[in-house]
């Protein structure tokens, strides 16, 4: 199955209408997708009751795509950590997990690692001690140092991600060097996840002012023949996996529940088993 969705619930003003009250979104949301990533789990671990409100807020069959928290990646760096230990940490996020396993709506957890992890032995080592700690659950690798695609290190990453039942995450972003990395359609586990981030160079080169630097990262609006080129290769990774999770993250000016839409009607999908949408709201527009 091809699941289509976008990053986060609350910044897509085309799914809503004005009057949509945040607490409401995340099920308006799901008359649209049958999943979504959940990017706030990288800034704080969600409570096992947020789970639960999230799971009985969405279908059965609706799936989640759990950031993995900030301190498991190695951004967060300093004081700023809560936990005590590792083991802390991993515990807590755990539970979360176990949380969103209960209701049957774990898609996978998402580890994107920062710029600065290179392809070393020493990172490689910390990619074996993640798979140890997150045994029991799907785990997603997205790299940002283009090193690990080098060619000399192509293949052994590819092959050792599918030793270590890593779903290989592929990117379309910008190519800036070694802070992104090229698109490599290639599936290392039963699911495959493709992240779109846009091609917008300027903003992902910028580090300028951070807030700024944010909102332009992913400031992007696929046109058609760049959305042909994401179908086509999202048809070669169905070859390779038994589910595909596209997800959209070029939301900095709202085109990622648009492209996702023109997406989905370019791959011929018609989703069932969606929430019920807002009768009228969206009446000739989808």
């Amino acid at each position: 199955m091809i699941y289509i969705g976008a990053t986060g619930w609350s910044d897509h003003p085309l799914l809503y209408s004005e009057a949509t009250a945040a607490r409401d979104k995340l099920f308006d949301y799901s008359g649209h997708f049958p999943c979504v990533e959940l990017d706030t789990s990288f800034y704080a671990i969600p409570r096992p009751e947020n789970v639960d409100k999230w799971c009985s807020e969405t279908p059965d069959k609706f799936q989640f795509i759990v950031k993995a928290y900030q301190g498991i990646t190695g951004h967060q760096r300093g004081e700023n950590n809560p936990f005590e230990t590792k083991n802390d940490m991993f515990n807590a996020y755990r539970t979360a997990l176990d949380t969103f396993v209960k209701h049957g709506k774990l898609g996978c957890v998402l580890a994107q690692f920062p710029p600065w992890f290179d392809c070393q032995k020493q990172n490689i080592t910390y990619l074996r001690y993640l798979r140890q700690q997150l045994a029991d659950y799907p785990v997603a690798i997205e790299f940002r140092n283009e090193t690990w695609y080098q060619d000399k290190y192509r293949e052994g990453t590819l092959q050792f991600l599918r030793n270590q039942q890593f779903i290989h995450v592929v990117c379309d972003e910008p190519q800036a060097g070694s802070g992104s990395v090229p698109l490599v359609p290639v599936a290392t586990a039963p699911k495959a996840f493709f992240r779109l981030h846009g091609r917008n160079l300027h903003g992902w080169r910028n580090i300028g002012n951070a807030a700024d630097w944010r909102k332009v990262r992913t400031l992007y609006d696929y046109n058609e023949e760049e959305l042909q080129q994401l179908v086509a290769h999202t048809e070669t990774l169905m070859k390779q996996a038994n589910d595909v999770f596209v997800i959209f993250n070029n939301n900095s000016g709202g085109h990622a529940a648009k492209n996702a839409k023109q997406f989905q009607e370019m791959m011929n999908i018609e989703y069932t088993h969606l929430s019920p949408k807002q009768i009228g709201l969206f009446e000739g527009d989808f």
